[in-house]
């Protein structure tokens, strides 16, 4: 997808700048927008990646995230940023030295947050990241989606020591955004009577209600992970990692296994999915469950909450699109109607 809109050519151009040093003309091919949304907009440029951030980022929480996905501790778990070259025109140059790829391979971090985010780029402000490109999952290929890698992945990620002080995970932060929008998008629609009532069944903190506490709110967590998290860096090849850091930091890692373990609930993934990707977690050592046995002791409060966001987007995405769910969409919300339906005894111990 191309598109020439102010802050898609701002992102190109320092995407391109990533690849070389300016030039008055080149043979590169144009610019890619690979993601378009309120929550970022991604351009592609050859071998660099372009982001813009959310409006509403918050400058230091990104800087410490940026710093997180820098940090040697997690080299081979997460995809480092690249250095930020000047923008075109800027008076001095030398102090924002481009960042080719080459120089900068996937066990290379980044020394120092500032060259790592740009500000004031582009025309609404948001800040500025480059990373190296990855090949993602095929979606065209379910069966090589890679469960186990995502597993360990996170395994190893949560069993790391915070290199420097985090923000908290900001996954029930986006549960409670979604819920927020889908009654803004269906206000005084009965039909979304269960997804509130299951939402009302959950803890204040995983409802954003109130900071999680314990000793269980304290891991270093990716906070929004699902297949799209997931790149081959070298492309095409490499080894599969973690990206995507704007929701990471501090929290219960039980949040990172929430949404697969909802498919699995609601009958979206297959049990031997399900099993191979939280084998290969407890296999490496993850703290999210127990070693064996039944793992849904933990999972359950996540997993809740990760299906409650899911339904919320469905219905506020249908509404938007003036559709009905469609019917993936609908396995969410019916398994949203069996939670709110579920005796208050057996939620008391995890809302309490």
């Amino acid at each position: 997808m191309t598109t020439t809109t102010p802050v898609v050519r701002v992102l190109g151009d320092l995407a391109h700048a990533g690849s070389h040093a300016w030039a008055a003309a080149c043979d590169c091919a144009p610019p890619r927008v690979l993601a378009d949304r309120p929550d970022g907009t991604v351009v592609r440029s050859g071998p660099v990646v372009a982001k813009a951030h959310a409006p509403d980022t918050d400058p230091p929480g990104l800087a410490a995230r940026l710093a997180l996905a820098a940090a040697p501790l997690l080299t081979g778990i997460l995809l480092p940023p690249l250095p930020v070259p000047a923008p075109r025109g800027a008076p001095d140059p030398a102090a924002h030295p481009a960042a080719h790829p080459a120089a900068h391979p996937a066990s290379s971090r980044t020394a120092g947050v500032p060259s790592a985010v740009l500000s004031g780029v582009t025309p609404d402000g948001r800040p500025v990241s480059l990373w190296p490109h990855g090949e993602p999952v095929d979606p065209a290929d379910p069966d090589a989606a890679p469960w186990e890698e995502a597993g360990v992945l996170l395994a190893r990620l949560h069993r790391t020591a915070p290199p420097h002080p985090l923000p908290p995970m900001r996954g029930p932060a986006k549960a409670a955004r979604a819920v927020a929008r889908m009654c803004a998008a269906r206000a005084g629609d009965p039909d979304i009577a269960p997804v509130l009532a299951a939402w009302r069944s959950l803890p204040a903190w995983a409802r954003d209600e109130a900071p999680a506490t314990g000793p269980r709110a304290r891991f270093v967590c990716h906070g929004d992970l699902h297949l799209g998290q997931l790149v081959r860096h070298p492309a095409p090849h490499g080894p599969w990692l973690l990206i995507d850091v704007d929701d990471a930091g501090l929290g219960d890692p039980t949040w990172d296994l929430a949404r697969p373990a909802a498919w699995y609930a609601a009958g979206l993934l297959p049990p031997e999915v399900w099993l191979r990707f939280l084998d290969a977690y407890r296999s490496e050592g993850g703290p999210a469950v127990c070693a064996e046995g039944d793992p849904w002791p933990e999972l359950d409060v996540a997993a809740r909450a990760l299906t409650v966001q899911t339904a919320a987007l469905a219905f506020a995405k249908s509404a938007a699109e003036g559709r009905s769910p469609d019917e993936v969409e609908q396995l969410m919300i019916d398994a949203c109607v069996r939670i709110a339906s579920l005796p208050p005894e057996l939620t008391a111990e995890t809302t309490s």
